[in-house]
């Protein structure tokens, strides 16, 4: 009788309703069609369940395609602005959007309700970064470790080296297999949000962590079957593949031990690279196919730099100063 109760019990009670039956081949649209990631579709159906949810409390039918309208939608803002954070919003807006957008091109919606809906304003926050001098201190501290060059040191410090040098998300390290790097020539082929694959080139300094922790890597095994990732680049101590939030909590701890931030992320380190690059007179379009951003817009958060950077890249690129003699004048302040 027991496994009969249990069966019953994991069985849907209720069918899915119309909207409900359409979000859930949207998922699996964004799944198999646009190749999206398991963490983005599970956004995404967090955000639409939160609609239809909405929907089914109003509706005694449940939710149907034709619940779908403007007046509905702003009903559920209304009541979202009440304890949720406008980015949040914005975020759901987004969501409901893109399925409007699925429905109306498989020809089950003939009107988009999301057409009048306004996004909340949002003040977009420039990306935090590491100032050069700090982002050294970071990159030297697994070396500068009690352990020396201990297997694991050698391990951090090529972590830290693809975050910052190479400016990898976590998520983009976190499946690095040794089969998609490359000592000659220098560079890394990485497979990023969209499984859109591009090609990232290694620093000097990666490559030397990459050769020094290499030799070593199998000695990050289980210590009792001796067994261990052989795809995986970056190993823990038992021999499996670090997860994301294990590359978190190491870049938090060498944010306190070299320059005191114990709230470091990952994404400053990615951050810290463009920035830097961009200081260094680096293109922006050379940015963007290096960090994977589909937009230059994304990239061009980057333009943070002061006048004085920016001023010195111009004088180094642009005739007008080179060909005047200007440049130095304008910077020792004899000249306006």
């Amino acid at each position: 009788m027991a496994p009969k109760h249990r069966a019953s019990a994991e069985a849907p009670t209720v069918a899915p309703d119309e909207l409900g039956r359409a979000a859930l081949r949207f998922s699996e649209h964004l799944a198999s069609e646009r190749r999206a990631s398991p963490h983005t579709v599970s956004a995404y159906r967090r955000d639409l369940d939160s609609l239809l949810q909405f929907i089914r409390a109003r509706k005694p039918d449940g939710a149907r395609l034709a619940s779908l309208d403007k007046f509905i939608l702003r009903a559920w803002l209304g009541e979202l602005a009440k304890h949720v954070a406008p980015p949040t919003i914005s975020r759901k807006i987004s969501s409901v959007r893109a399925l409007c957008d699925y429905l109306l091109r498989t020809g089950e919606l003939q009107r988009n309700p999301t057409s009048t809906l306004a996004s909340p304003k949002l003040r977009r926050k420039l990306p935090r970064f590491l100032a050069p001098e700090a982002a050294a201190e970071v990159m030297a501290a697994p070396l500068l470790q009690p352990t020396g060059r201990d297997v694991a040191q050698l391990r951090d410090a090529l972590a830290l080296e693809l975050l910052y040098g190479s400016g990898l998300r976590v998520s983009e390290l976190a499946t690095l297999d040794l089969g998609q790097l490359s000592i000659e020539p220098a560079e890394v082929r990485v497979l990023g949000k969209g499984r859109k694959e591009r090609i990232v080139p290694l620093g000097s300094k990666a490559l030397i962590a990459l050769e020094a922790y290499l030799p070593r890597r199998c000695e990050l095994r289980h210590p009792h079957s001796g067994d261990y990732d052989e795809r995986a680049l970056l190993l823990g101590q038992l021999g499996k593949r670090l997860s994301v939030r294990w590359l978190q909590q190491l870049v938090k701890r060498y944010g306190a031990l070299g320059a005191g931030r114990s709230d470091l992320h990952p994404h400053a380190l990615r951050h810290s690279c463009a920035t830097h690059m961009l200081e260094g007179g680096a293109d922006l379009r050379a940015i963007q196919e290096m960090l994977g951003h589909s937009s230059l817009s994304t990239t061009q958060r980057y333009t943070h730099v002061s006048l004085d950077q920016l001023l010195a890249v111009y004088d180094r690129a642009h005739p007008m100063p080179q060909a005047s003699g200007q440049s130095s004048k304008r910077r020792d302040g004899s000249s306006s």
